[in-house]
C-alpha cells in the first residue's frame, strides 16, 4: 500500500526543468553515466518532450561534429 502522505510527481504537461538541466541530463545520457538518484530526479522533473527535442538536437550536433572532422583529417590528408 502507498503512504497517502507521498506525493506522486506531476504530470509530464505540468514538470518544469530548466533548459540547461534537460541538457546535462541528456548529455551525460549520451556518455552513459549516470547516478541512480540524478535519473531519479530527472525523471521526477523534467517534461520528456522537452528531454527528446534535446536529444535529437544532441546527436544532430553530434553527427555534424563527426562530419565535419572527418572532412578536415580528409582535407588536410589531400594537401600533404
Amino acid at each position: 500500500m502507498s503512504d497517502p502522505h507521498e506525493q506522486s510527481p506531476p504530470p509530464a504537461t505540468e514538470r518544469k526543468g530548466s533548459l540547461l538541466r534537460t541538457a546535462q541530463a541528456v548529455a551525460w545520457s549520451f556518455l552513459g553515466i549516470r547516478r541512480r538518484a540524478d535519473y531519479a530526479r530527472d525523471v521526477a522533473q523534467l517534461n520528456p518532450i522537452h528531454v527528446v527535442i534535446a536529444g535529437i538536437v544532441g546527436a544532430a550536433l553530434f553527427v555534424a561534429a563527426l562530419v565535419l572532422l572527418v572532412r578536415w583529417v580528409v582535407a588536410s590528408g589531400v594537401a600533404t
